[in-house]
């Protein structure tokens, strides 16, 4: 895994790699009022890994996620995802990875509420025009822990397991990645636990990617790897800390 600007540390090249952005720089605004959310980021997520993004407010977390996913165009340098080089993909290429090779995981849900659970996890796979199958669809429902609830409607769930169909959604088209932006952050403790027990299993039981921002130290302690983020650069990291030490870290960069 490479920080900031070039330096090099982590994981050598031997274990594979689901995404990796090489010195990515990102601006928004006018020339008059340009911003540089990321600055010259160069980082990789390892295969089976699962990452916290951490950082102070306006530290670039969202943009990194962002570009890795390949929401949003990157101003200079390389993101590579499952392999494939999308820095300069095309729009429809863009649709085509998204649909097909990465999974989003949001705070706010982002379920149908007119549509069951069942329809909801289908509805990705109909908008790419993939063939479904009923029966891969009641399977991760049941992965998720869901599966007496395939015709319950949001509105008939609680907030977790709302979630546990959003992630359900996610991984149905099977993923090289899944991305999650404060998956607990509406989620009451037992239901965030239940959830990030359940992204756990995906990590260790499946070998699934997981790159994940988060401002809670608790949440991201249950990440394999914790990434800090400052200025739009990478600044810090740390192996399986404790929210104790995650939480120190945090605060200093905040200093």
């Amino acid at each position: 895994m490479s920080i900031g600007n070039g330096a090099h540390w982590g994981p050598s090249g031997v274990q594979p790699v689901a995404v990796e952005l090489r010195g990515v720089i990102k601006e928004y605004g006018s020339r008059q009022a340009r911003v540089r959310a990321l600055d010259g980021v160069s980082v990789a997520f390892p295969t089976g890994t699962w990452t916290a993004v951490m950082g102070p407010s306006g530290s670039g977390k969202s943009t990194l996620l962002h570009c890795a996913a390949g929401l949003e165009k990157v101003d200079a340098g390389q993101v590579l995802v499952a392999g494939a080089n999308i820095t300069n993909a095309s729009a429809a290429e863009l649709t085509a990875l998204r649909r097909g090779r990465v999974g989003f995981v949001f705070q706010t849900f982002n379920l149908v509420s007119s549509l069951t659970a069942e329809q909801n996890v289908e509805l990705p796979l109909k908008l790419a025009g993939a063939r479904t199958s009923r029966r891969e669809v009641r399977r991760v429902l049941e992965a998720v822990g869901l599966g007496d609830r395939t015709r319950h409607k949001p509105g008939e769930l609680s907030g977790g397991q709302q979630q546990r169909v959003a992630i359900a959604r996610a991984m149905v088209s099977r993923p090289a990645v899944l991305f999650a932006d404060e998956p607990t952050g509406a989620l009451d403790s037992k239901s965030a636990r239940d959830v990030l027990a359940l992204l756990e299993t995906m990590v260790s039981g499946s070998g699934q990617t997981i790159v994940m921002v988060t401002h809670d130290p608790t949440v991201a302690a249950s990440a394999t790897t914790v990434v800090f983020l400052r200025d739009g650069q990478v600044v810090d990291s740390a192996i399986r800390p404790s929210a104790h030490e995650v939480a120190g870290r945090l605060a200093r960069l905040e200093h």
